[in-house]
């Protein structure tokens, strides 16, 4: 990467740019105005890496202004540190850095779809993994941790289409979605085969797993 202060104003780039903010944050997209909190900018990529890939903008406001950032290569820096020690297993990240003006540039990183996910953020021990849904990146439950990993080989799944399956389809006539746990009390199973069941109907395209920040929504896919 050229420094910095050697990039000329690239009027095409700016435009691509401006084009990219005005459509707002979403699926595949973030802004930060800073790198301040390397640990948020690598949860948003993680998340990224583990759905379909996307773009995070650091020196843009949630607001769609650009401000940009003074120091690119420090913003940087931090956001490289943060994700060798965190991320496992390792992330490869895309950057670019975008003059904005004669003080100003956006750094630009992007996570493209990983075939090695789920990636996770681990901190004093802990594994967290995260995935993107709209403009947000959720914490992912185990359901979709396991979704996660088994999707990126799946080649097909057949299930048993027994007493629970029936029952969680025509409940599902009648209602937009079922939780974990309205489906455990719905068919009588434990949360651990109540679990197994939702998982291998989202491997068979039977249901769509949804994540929310009050947990997973099951739906017809």
């Amino acid at each position: 990467m050229s420094r910095p202060e050697h990039l000329a104003i690239d009027g095409r780039q700016l435009v691509e740019l401006r084009k990219m903010v005005s459509r707002g944050e979403g699926q595949h997209l973030e802004f930060k105005r800073k790198a301040a909190f390397p640990d948020k900018i690598v949860r948003e990529l993680i998340a990224f890496a583990n759905t379909d890939g996307g773009v995070l903008l650091v020196g843009v406001d949630d607001d769609g202004t650009i401000p940009g950032v003074k120091y690119p290569e420090e913003e940087l820096l931090m956001v490289q540190k943060e994700l060798a020690a965190s991320c496992r297993p390792a992330l490869a990240v895309e950057t670019q850095v975008i003059r904005v003006n004669e003080k100003r540039y956006v750094l630009r990183l992007e996570a493209r779809q990983s075939s090695k996910r789920p990636h996770f953020q681990v901190n004093k021990g802990e594994k967290i993994s995260f995935v993107r849904e709209k403009d947000q990146s959720i914490r992912a439950s185990k359901e979709m941790i396991e979704v996660t990993r088994r999707l990126k080989t799946l080649k097909g799944m057949r299930f048993p289409y027994g007493e629970a399956e029936q029952k969680v389809i025509r409940f599902l006539a009648d209602h937009e979605g079922i939780s974990l746990g309205e489906f455990a009390k719905l068919t009588g199973l434990n949360r651990y085969a109540a679990s197994r069941k939702l998982v291998r109907l989202v491997l068979a395209n039977v249901l769509r797993i949804t994540p929310t920040e009050k947990g997973d929504i099951f739906s017809r896919s």
